[in-house]
């Protein structure tokens, strides 16, 4: 199966399914000599597994990394870091129903039609259980960057609720104070109810996720097939359910003229506007990268819907299992991961690009 493996220089490749005996990966051409933080890798984790809050999945897994290779007393060596997180919770009695049913806007259909068989255990291998794997993968990855930069993530709207204050009037250190993850309190109680409303009738919600990465030094991407913003897109385009991508004015700026949308450069090397969202031909200008992830609903309802069996038959498939109501809040470090791990990528890459 082709499409395991994620990076240019640094590379991450994730195996596992969602009800196997563990998921895990393996983390190539990391620096040797970067002494770990295994509290924060853990604590990254912490906040993207399952059974968290009342407005997530009641799937329990403690999501314990285990570190198989790479690593010698706290610091890394060079070699590739293997790691797996077992499945301890998995209740594959809850999927028998789907052995020869498809499920609307599942990736059922597809992955047979592609491979000709498929788990359907929880979805297996399209499971978003597999982005516990990237959680770990960006933790380590933000060990590369310098210790200026900062990713921040956090949800800016659940359905038509949206956070109307733009990041720079937000304390974004508070977006891991409550279960949406939203750093405006009042807003994420709001989104709080409305989840808990949806998950009572059954149904699901999607959202957005905004992220901004401050303190990037100028020069990182390329100006043709590897630009930065290219590279952002399809990680954040990789994870399950994201649906849209756009970076600094995104489709706004489409509306805009060419006078209203030039970032004018200032003396110190800022711009006076930051339209293009950090990002400039491909390579980062030194202004803050801000871009906003849509996910949408979570197809799995707790209700009866139509359908077909492998056979092409008519059927209804029953909302049963553990699901999010809204996938949203647990999908923030997700997003910060993949950033990272794109960041971390660029930055190796960009040492090797002038002597």
């Amino acid at each position: 199966m082709a499409g395991n493996t994620w990076g240019h220089l640094l590379k991450l490749t994730t195996f596992g399914e969602s009800h196997g005996k563990a998921i895990g990966g393996i983390l190539d051409h990391f620096p040797a000599g970067i002494e770990l933080d295994f509290e924060a890798i853990q604590r990254a984790l912490d906040r993207r597994k399952p059974g968290q809050s009342t407005i997530t999945t009641q799937r329990k897994e403690s999501d314990e990394v285990q570190f198989l290779s790479g690593i010698f007393e706290g610091v890394t060596t060079g070699a590739p870091i293997g790691f797996t997180i077992p499945n301890e919770d998995a209740k594959s009695k809850d999927y028998d129903h789907l052995k020869e049913t498809f499920r609307p806007s599942h990736a059922d259909f597809t992955y047979e039609a592609k491979f000709g068989r498929r788990d359907h255990r929880g979805g297996g291998r399209s499971s978003a259980r597999e982005t516990a794997c990237r959680v770990v993968g960006g933790a380590l990855a933000s060990h590369i960057l310098p210790e200026a930069v900062k990713i921040e993530a956090y949800v800016s709207a659940v359905g038509k609720m949206e956070l109307e204050k733009e990041h720079r009037e937000l304390d974004l250190a508070r977006r891991y104070e409550n279960s949406v993850r939203c750093p405006d309190a009042d807003m994420a109680d709001e989104m709080e109810r409305y989840i808990k409303e949806i998950k009572k009738s059954g149904d699901t919600v999607g959202g957005i996720i905004s992220c901004v990465v401050s303190g990037l030094p100028a020069g990182l991407g390329s100006p043709v097939f590897d630009k930065l913003h290219a590279d952002l897109a399809k990680a954040m385009m990789s994870i399950n359910a994201v649906k849209g991508f756009e970076f600094g004015s995104g489709f706004a700026g489409a509306l805009m003229l060419g006078s209203q949308h030039n970032d004018i450069i200032l003396e110190d090397g800022s711009t006076q506007t930051n339209h293009s969202g950090g990002i400039q031909g491909g390579i980062s200008n030194g202004m803050d990268i801000h871009f906003r992830v849509a996910f949408k609903p979570v197809a799995t309802l707790m209700k009866d819907q139509s359908s077909v069996t492998k056979e092409g038959e008519k059927t209804v498939v029953k909302g049963k299992g553990r699901h999010d109501p809204c996938v949203v809040p647990r999908a923030v470090p997700i997003v910060e991961s993949m950033a990272a791990l794109v960041l971390a990528d660029h930055y190796l890459l960009n040492r090797t690009s002038t002597l």
